[in-house]
């Protein structure tokens, strides 16, 4: 699109000025802003920053959760010709140091006192840091930092601005080309530092725009926007296909609200991680654990009718009239209900995308009746590279490329992009930039992947993931983490696993359950327990584990390539594996590397055949405090199967 966001705004706002453009729940109410509202919002603000001397070309932070108010400042920035610096606001202040240092940060918006206070810690790391604005007034009345100052009233100077110039606004948004920088968004660090990726309003519109047209979105869409605005993939749902397509963006009073607020929004337009839905099964089986006898048998029951009809419904074959009438009863008993439960009910297109999902949850979503697909990106590339359309969404494959975008796989199996939706560049850091910008203009993605003979993409792994068994009985044997790590996940027990094996003679497994899951069936149960490190070390709970692994080793025995990846032996870790002790990055992505150099102990003693280890691990309290968590963890083995032979 040759256009910016500004310009978009001003132009929804010039068609539409009295439609809805995004609605904020507060105190139980949904608030809606108009188009105008916006407009008129994003002037002042954009007036208001130009009188405290932001400038052309410099950057702006904003830091917190999906708020109207936030939303406008970026666009304000942007209408000056800056460049919006989303961060995640769930990061520790020392986190935020370095993209603030590396982007010459003078000004930034934090959502409420918690960001605040972040921001003011880290200060005098930061000193060019001297403009802090402040949405949400609560908790701040008696602070008098200087720096310091309400979005009210950087609002209320720029309204008195733009009376005395009428044509400042208008004339700043002009000057502005769609080749400009119009965002800087910051890299996980899964592997290491975080590196800004620098996108223009061309290719973050353009794809924004190409994915719109894939899937015919329009104004009529309602979209929830839930997760961080600092995550390229919400940005791009909740920002610029927003203005691309002049939709409505619904922002939940808080993290806790979003189921309720889901269902009473009833989004048409969907995105969230595998995470997220696996979160919603695992919900699902645990109402199922508690319901009835017969409310459970009818929901297996049509569950097993919705398994068996659902992807040829969805896939386009015909289905018997017998089947048909019992998948509509299914839908009029179960379906219907579970999606209105979920808050799914209006979903004409949802995406899962951020890492590989499970096919048995990805089969679950699409048999029930929702349309769920997956597509491949990156930050680096906007988003959208491959999509999958309608009638051929499948779990082992990401979609075909999009338009616009060449795909080729290198020698060593690595998936290569070239697409209008890369980046301009890695912030400061010409180096990266040319170790993933190949001759000819071809991004590196580090994917190992291959094109399939349907024309579409699968992703086995990252590259430096994919690894080979070296000894025992599966000596030179294909090791793809990841691969082995989501079908684990898929078990609602399972929240997160970490699989080593690359260079070892046998693949074995970390593993943190699902507490709220296991919470629930160990009190069916009535087996107590005094917290997740307890709950975690019962015998009972490492046989329902094992049931699990052993499960996967049968699945894992019939693939041709990983049938040498089945775990031999795994352990429940004794605490979550969380971001703010490194061991996850912010978008919830695994450091596998990080986590075996501050786990070595337990990676050895799995390899050494122990039957316990005991460990004492520093944690980091959300309040900033620290202390430690220690226990004598289990190691089991696990049953591996015999490679299912392919008859010729």
């Amino acid at each position: 699109m040759q256009t910016t966001f500004p310009r978009l705004l001003i132009q929804h706002a010039s068609e539409r000025p009295r439609a809805p453009a995004m609605r904020e729940k507060a105190y139980g109410i949904w608030q809606r802003l108009t188009w105008a509202d916006v407009l008129e919002l994003v002037h002042h603000l954009a007036c208001g920053l130009h009188q405290a001397g932001l400038r052309r070309g410099e950057h702006m932070v904003v830091v917190g959760s999906n708020r109207p108010r936030l939303y406008a400042t970026m666009l304000a920035a942007q209408a000056l010709g800056a460049i919006a610096v989303p961060l995640y606001q769930d990061a520790a202040a020392a986190e935020c140091i370095f993209p603030i240092n590396q982007a010459d940060v003078r000004f930034a918006l934090a959502e409420d006192q918690e960001q605040v206070d972040k921001l003011l810690e880290i200060r005098d790391q930061c000193p060019q840091l001297d403009h802090i604005y402040y949405d949400d007034s609560r908790g701040l009345r008696k602070y008098d930092a200087p720096c310091l100052a309400a979005l009210d009233a950087l609002q209320a100077t720029g309204r008195v601005f733009a009376q005395l110039h009428p044509d400042f606004f208008l004339a700043e948004v002009h000057k502005a080309q769609p080749g400009d920088v119009a965002a800087l968004f910051f890299t996980s660090g899964t592997t290491g530092i975080p590196k800004g990726v620098v996108h223009t309003h061309y290719s973050l519109l353009n794809r924004a725009r190409v994915g719109a047209d894939f899937d015919t979105l329009t104004h009529c869409e309602e979209v929830l926007a839930y997760l961080p605005p600092a995550w390229i993939g919400q940005n791009i749902f909740s920002y610029a296909q927003w203005l691309a397509c002049g939709y409505v963006v619904n922002c939940p009073e808080s993290a806790a609200t979003v189921g309720i607020d889901m269902k009473e929004i009833g989004p048409t337009y969907y995105f969230a991680p595998p995470r997220i839905f696996e979160g919603l099964l695992t919900s699902v089986l645990i109402r199922m654990e508690d319901a009835g006898s017969l409310k459970r048998g009818m929901f297996h029951y049509f569950m097993g009718v919705a398994k068996r009809v659902g992807p040829a419904r969805t896939g386009g074959t015909p289905v018997a009239l017998a089947d048909r009438l019992l998948y509509a009863l299914g839908n009029l008993c179960v379906y219907g209900p579970l999606r209105n439960t979920l808050g799914l009910s209006r979903v004409r297109v949802a995406y899962t995308a951020g890492e590989a999902i499970g096919p048995d949850l990805f089969s679950f979503f699409r048999s029930i009746g929702i349309n769920l697909k997956q597509l491949y990106g990156s930050t680096e590339t906007a988003v959208f590279v491959c999509l999958q359309p309608d009638a051929q969404a499948r779990a082992d494959t990401v979609g075909v490329p999009c338009e616009g975008v060449e795909i080729k796989v290198a020698d060593n199996g690595e998936i290569l992009v070239k697409s209008p939706g890369l980046l301009k560049e890695y912030y400061k850091n010409p180096s990266a930039t040319a170790e993933v910008m190949g001759q000819g203009g071809w991004y590196h993605t580090s994917d190992a992947g291959f094109i399939d003979a349907h024309g579409h993409l699968k992703i086995i792994d990252r590259v430096k993931d994919v690894g080979r068994i070296q000894g025992g009985a599966n000596d030179g044997a294909l090791f793809a983490p990841k691969y082995v790590e989501n079908k684990l996940k898929f078990f609602p027990h399972i929240k997160e696993a970490v699989a080593y094996g690359d260079g070892r003679d046998r693949v074995c497994v970390f593993i943190n359950i699902d507490f709220d899951a296991v919470g629930n069936w160990a009190e069916r149960r009535n087996l107590p327990y005094a917290g997740y490190t307890d709950l975690a070390q019962k015998p009972e709970v490492y046989q329902l584990i094992k049931t699990c692994v052993e499960q996967v080793n049968a699945d894992l025995s019939a693939d041709v390539l990983l049938a040498g990846s089945q775990i031999s032996r795994f352990l429940i870790l004794h605490k979550e594996l969380d971001a703010d002790d490194g061991e996850l990055t912010r978008t919830n992505k695994v450091r596998r590397g990080f986590i075996a150099e501050r786990y070595s102990v337990l990676v050895e003693a799995l390899y050494a055949g122990r039957t316990e280890q005991f460990i004492e691990t520093q944690v980091r309290f959300e309040d900033g405090r620290t202390g430690t968590v220690c226990a004598t963890l289990r190691m089991e083995d696990a049953k591996t199967f015999a490679p299912v032979k392919v008859a010729a």
